[in-house]
């Protein structure tokens, strides 16, 4: 058994180590043992006055991107792919033709797949032919020339062209940015000053200002449309609409 001393300065020392984990001060009493002489400390972050706001401008978009290409089907992967390339060149001259850059065309899908067919006399799947799929993005930097554009690309794929969605945007958004950060300050400021009276303190001064959001929406229409080339058709008619543009701020506020 060890002493009624050296069980004292172990337990001693165990309360230090144990106190100084959790951010306590201690400070030996006559006895020798340590005693509380603090309490816990919360961290800064947890003082003030906590809001969130949020800024939306409406705006209506001057930008739609289509999401179009070709898709053929053929008993072979050569003759389907032709077909596919043959269809797709027509569909990027055309493009082009309206004024759309090589920088706004992009690729973003390329497949060939098999297709089978169920055989029920045969009880099984047999391979009929194969299918290629080859689809970009063409950015039209004119909402007003979205129809024409797709009328035209109609007539230039024919029976193989595919559109499968269109949204919207806008082109340079740093200006709408602005305008909602200033009201996303203001709806923060507000809600402070408010929580402030209820309270009954002086607001001080922001500590910490953190912002997120600030993205553009875009609704995509749902689906997927094959198009058939006709020679005299109407323009397809497109419309924007508006969208928002969301920004939100989180403020801390300091209390006087």
């Amino acid at each position: 058994m060890l002493p009624a001393r050296q069980w004292s300065a172990i337990i001693g020392l165990v309360l230090v180590v144990a106190l100084a984990i959790t951010g306590c001060t201690v400070s030996p009493s006559i006895s020798g043992t340590p005693a509380l002489s603090g309490s816990l400390s919360f961290s800064q972050q947890q003082t003030g006055i906590w809001v969130n706001g949020e800024g939306k401008v409406t705006v209506v978009p001057d930008v739609a991107i289509l999401n179009l290409g070709v898709e053929a089907q053929a008993p072979t992967v050569s003759e389907a792919q032709g077909q596919a390339a043959s269809s797709m060149d027509a569909i990027v001259k055309e493009l082009k033709g309206q004024g759309v850059a090589d920088r706004d065309i992009k690729t973003v899908q390329f497949s060939i797949f098999p297709v089978r067919r169920f055989v029920r006399e045969r009880d099984e799947e047999v391979l009929i032919g194969y299918r290629v799929s080859n689809m970009v993005t063409a950015r039209i930097r004119k909402v007003e020339n979205a129809g024409p554009v797709i009328d035209a690309v109609s007539r230039a794929g024919g029976d193989n062209a595919r559109i499968n969605s269109i949204t919207f945007t806008v082109d340079n958004p740093a200006a709408y940015h602005k305008e909602a950060r200033e009201k996303a300050m203001a709806d923060a400021g507000s809600k402070a000053r408010q929580l402030a009276e209820l309270g009954g303190v002086r607001l001080g001064k922001p500590t910490f200002i953190s912002e997120s959001g600030g993205f553009i929406p875009v609704s995509p229409a749902p689906g997927r449309v094959a198009l058939e080339a006709a020679p005299a058709m109407p323009v397809t008619p497109v419309s924007p609409g508006e969208t928002e543009i969301r920004l939100n701020v989180q403020v801390v506020y300091s209390i006087q």
